[in-house]
């Protein structure tokens, strides 16, 4: 970044010089990150897959990859989530360099890789909690867990639970859903049965 270049302009520019990464600022440092691998990519498409045949568009929902998320921990900073479930009626909240305000958005998910997760499991944390994301799930692979965090309030998570494999994660109802997701299938992307065999139904709750 040279002396007069701003924040804004040098994450602009690094999306430009390097391809196949992506650029975010996270409380005023930029971070530039490469491709993740096969596995990272088919958890994120099983979970497509999951929130569609769950109904999540009739209940007036969205089920997007890497959308732009602004965040108010600093005056450009910006994230990109691997996942986020969104208010169908997003695109109304654009608000610059391709992202949308956080108000849309009710839950965001990210899947570590080595390169990503202490920002994963900390940094990015404390800015979606600023931002009130009101559910924001990490997807920790080196310790073979998915963490739940839930209730932002004061800049911070109130509640963290971590879930390990053979259980699943209950999505708390502020996501408009009753949905619970296989730990199994979110740390390998596998196609195996719901653990607990019931139906999975999204309640629509938004206007």
């Amino acid at each position: 970044m040279t002396l007069y270049e701003t924040t804004a302009a040098a994450a602009d520019r690094l999306s430009r010089e390097l391809p196949g990464h992506r650029v975010e600022v996270l409380l005023g440092r930029i971070t530039a990150t490469p491709h993740a691998d096969g596995t990272h990519a088919l958890i994120l498409s099983r979970l497509i897959t999951t929130f569609h045949e769950a109904g999540a568009r009739q209940a007036g929902l969205e089920y997007l990859q890497a959308i732009g998320l602004r965040l108010p921990s600093g005056p450009n900073d910006f994230a990109i989530p691997d996942f986020s479930l969104v208010e169908a009626g997003f695109r109304s909240a654009h608000v610059e360099q391709n992202c949308y305000a956080p108000h849309t958005f009710r839950m965001v998910l990210e899947v570590t890789s080595p390169p990503t997760r202490s920002d994963d499991l900390g940094t990015k944390a404390d800015c979606y909690a600023q931002a009130a994301i009101p559910v924001y799930l990490v997807v920790d692979r080196r310790h073979d867990e998915a963490v739940l965090h839930t209730d932002p309030r004061g800049g911070e998570y109130r509640s963290r639970k971590p879930f390990k494999r053979g259980t699943s994660v209950p999505l708390p109802a502020s996501i408009g859903a009753a949905l619970d997701l296989s730990v199994n299938r979110l740390l390998d992307g596998e196609e195996s049965p719901h653990p607990t065999g019931g139906n999975v139904i999204f309640r629509h709750t938004f206007e």
